[in-house]
């Protein structure tokens, strides 16, 4: 009793929280909703009945749409708790071969959160649907379109929403007051700006007055329209029976499938309902949508259509002309608040789906914010949001009307979910391994009915559309280019890496002159030597005594566990000191700062080391082989042979710093150490370990040496050798091919963050080598 307790407790607490972030966008298209529905030949119309009518079409779109697709089929092809665009891409490449980057492992399945419990998919046999799409490569690739173009009206939205949120809970002064256009624009646009420049300081001091805020949002505007109701025209509650629906179309014709592209805006915002499902619970989610975010947006919109029945002349500020006197002042004021409260989750969210989106390789490289104060998954792009907001004002400035940029944010709100809409299908059939009949039902159903509201959207594209056709259109090159010359580069450094005869056949000392020190060399390869290796010991026959080969890799699921993280491995025979080090991520994994990078591959490769000597394949290790890889996780049965000494230094004073300056002869060296550890954006003071290896008698005396090896290079220099490209087509490639690498790939690859910027490493240490690439 006291569990279920607890459990009705926690719902109710998510729920509370949820409507912050979630229902922000939703709940304030009653401003706009009815002003860009009777615009254009609808204006003529003006009776109780297509009033009515249109009050029921937006019933039904709300019922339809967002509570049946929404609440009871979108929310549950949850990707283990989140949601998005990019989680139902994820759930079908874990499902299905529908990836187009060949770096999966058989290792990768084994992680515990790669299937959901209970899930038997994978020993179901592949239906013949599924093998087509495997095997055919353009469908693939039609696929990752399709979710590109998704991806993109994503940061749309994130572009739309601020403009259309600030501009319209303004313009009731324009009605009630003698400001100009021109003025209430300018304010608009002050609150805009004030927004996105304190993006950089997170939400977390604030973030608690969200869901009041909202929450009594949403009972004002409620209470507005039963008072519209009992004041005006009771009888509204007619238009409920969708016999008003055929009653419009048939008074209206041609003009009410027009009018479509206004009805279509009481549910933007439905689609971030499912994108911020990670923060919170299906159940959290429906229980708030169903038991006060409906209810409120359907007696506002009653409301509404109660009073506009009785005041045709009010069509054009529909919702502030409905407000009683008194109370004018308090709705704007709360109207303000709650447009920015929900152009805060939908900048949120932008932020969110650019990570998520570079994280599978399809975004150039970005920073990416996160500090260790801010609420979990909680990040800020500076490059992403200084673009949103110069685009955010652009178009607050240029449509003057606010109803042209809500025919552009409704157009990209329904192709987001007509785009959901044609990837369910394959989540019924692939994950849940239902009959292919639901899936075609599903398409049937709510694919006509978007595409009716989509066609109507289309039309105005001259009347504001075409802004979401070009901001969508840009974003989709940008991020498939990326992806493409990605790929391209990622099988040209499969093709060209060095096969393992020709390392082992140089022997122990690789026939170069080994130095004291541990070399990272970072590549993409998750097998095999990298091209990189070989062409800096052409170059430079010198290296570090041991060598690791890390790769940072992504994976199809939203967060590794860390004690999953390290896929630890060699290179060779043992005397050769070489390991390799797959260092695995979810798309929604974030770098926390204060990460000690360097430690924990130490400790990992130790660990490896011990289970590899001791042959241990206890259920405590969980060692998932892949070739001569093995999942290493933190705790195990033995606990590392490496002790840990922590002691309060000094950056400048520390120990390994000590051990460089004065081992080093070069004044030249020195000065640079010295300017380094001055700009070094970190504490001045911090933990440092230092490793050495526990008196434990070993069965192996090659392992105690081995680990003395390791930490001996570690205490000595830490390098990191990253790849430095320079990509270009073949010359006997396609003009189109040339012209996507030579000139947008490249142009992209100079103009984003480096990889030394993106993996943190330190300037002293870093070693660039030079790459040609062909592609």
């Amino acid at each position: 009793m006291a569990d279920r307790r607890n459990r009705c407790n926690q719902i109710l607490l998510l729920a509370y929280q949820s409507f912050g972030l979630v229902f922000g966008d939703l709940s304030i298209s009653p401003l706009y909703v009815y002003k860009c529905t009777f615009y254009g030949g609808l204006r003529h119309h003006q009776t109780e009945d297509t009033i009515f009518g249109a009050f029921s079409l937006v019933f039904w779109t709300i019922t339809l749409l967002s509570l049946i697709k929404y609440m009871v089929f979108v929310l549950s092809a949850d990707d283990n708790g989140e949601g998005g665009i990019f989680a139902l891409y994820a759930l079908l490449c874990r499902h299905a071969r529908f990836s187009l980057l060949p770096n999966q492992q058989a290792a990768d399945e084994e992680i515990s959160t790669y299937y959901g419990p209970g899930d038997a998919s994978r020993n179901l046999p592949s239906s013949a649907f599924k093998s087509l799409i495997e095997r055919n490569k353009r469908s693939k690739t039609a696929l990752l379109v399709l979710v590109l173009v998704g991806t993109s009206m994503v940061i749309t939205i994130g572009v739309l929403t601020p403009a259309i949120s600030v501009s319209s809970s303004i313009d009731g002064l324009v009605a009630k007051t003698s400001l100009k256009h021109s003025t209430v624009v300018m304010i608009a646009c002050a609150l805009l700006v004030g927004l996105f420049v304190l993006q950089h300081r997170g939400t977390n001091k604030v973030a608690f007055l969200f869901a009041p805020i909202m929450i009594l949002w949403l009972l004002i505007i409620a209470t507005v329209g039963v008072y519209n109701i009992v004041t005006w025209n009771p009888s509204v509650y007619k238009a409920l029976s969708p016999y008003y629906i055929y009653v419009f179309f048939r008074d209206t014709g041609i003009d009410g499938w027009l009018s479509l592209g206004g009805i279509l805006l009481c549910i933007t915002g439905t689609e971030a309902i499912f994108a911020e499902l990670g923060q919170f619970t299906a159940t959290s989610i429906r229980f708030a949508f169903c038991c006060v975010v409906y209810p409120c947006l359907v007696l506002q919109y009653m409301g509404q259509a109660a009073f506009l029945s009785k005041n045709f002349s009010a069509l054009p500020s529909s919702f502030y002309s409905s407000i009683p006197d008194p109370f004018f002042w308090p709705v704007l004021m709360m109207a303000m608040l709650a447009a920015m409260v929900a152009s805060q989750a939908v900048i949120f969210a932008t932020f969110s789906i650019v990570k998520q989106c570079y994280a599978l390789g399809c975004f150039p490289r970005v920073k990416i914010v996160h500090k260790p104060r801010w609420v979990l998954g909680q990040i800020y792009i500076p490059e992403i949001n200084w673009v949103v907001m110069i685009l955010t004002l652009a178009v607050t400035i240029c449509f003057q009307d606010t109803r042209h940029i809500a025919f552009a944010f409704g157009l990209a709100c329904m192709t987001l979910a007509f785009v959901t809409t044609w990837l369910m299908p394959l989540i019924i059939n692939f994950v849940w391994n239902r009959n292919i009949v639901f899936s075609v039902l599903f398409i049937l159903f709510f694919g006509t009915i978007e595409l009716v509201f989509v066609a109507s959207a289309l039309v105005k594209i001259p009347k504001g559309g075409w802004i979401t056709l070009l901001l969508s259109l840009f974003f989709t090159f940008i991020t498939y280019v990326w992806h493409y010359g990605s790929r391209k580069k990622y099988l040209c450094d499969q093709h060209n890496k060095v096969p393992m005869k020709s390392i082992l056949s140089l022997g122990p000392s690789l026939g170069i002159i080994k130095v004291p020190g541990m070399g990272l060399i970072y590549t993409e390869l998750a097998n095999g030597v990298p091209a990189t290796f070989t062409h800096f010991l052409t170059n430079l026959p010198a290296f570090y005594q041991v060598v690791v080969f890390v790769c940072l890799k992504t994976v199809p699921i939203p967060y590794v566990p860390h004690k999953e993280r390290y896929l630890i491995g060699r290179i060779g025979p043992k005397t050769y000191r070489m390991y390799r080090c797959i260092i695995r991520a979810g798309y929604k994994d974030v770098n926390k700062d204060g990460d000690d990078f360097e430690d924990e591959l130490v400790m990992s490769i130790a660990e490896f080391i011990q289970l590899e000597s001791e042959g241990y394949g206890g259920s405590n290790t969980d060692r998932s082989i892949d070739g001569r890889l093995a999942v290493v996780k933190a705790s195990n049965k033995f606990g590392t042979r490496l002790s840990r000494s922590i002691s309060e230094a000094n950056i400048a004073g520390s120990s390994r710093s000590q051990t460089t300056v004065t081992n080093s002869k070069s004044p030249a060296l020195l000065r640079l150490r010295a300017e380094y550890e001055q700009e070094l954006p970190r504490l001045s003071i911090r933990r440092m370990f230092q490793f050495r290896p526990m008196d434990t008698k070993f069965r192996q005396p090659q392992v105690k040496e081995e680990l003395f090896d390791l930490v001996n290079a570690k205490d000595a220099e830490v390098a990191y050798i990253v790849g430095h490209g320079h990509v270009k087509a073949k010359r006997n490639s396609v003009f189109v091919k040339r012209l996507v690498i030579n000139v947008a790939y490249s142009f992209l690859r100079k103009n984003c963050r480096s990889p030394g910027v993106m993996l943190n490493i330190p300037h002293i240490c870093l070693i660039k080598v030079g790459m040609n690439y062909y592609l």
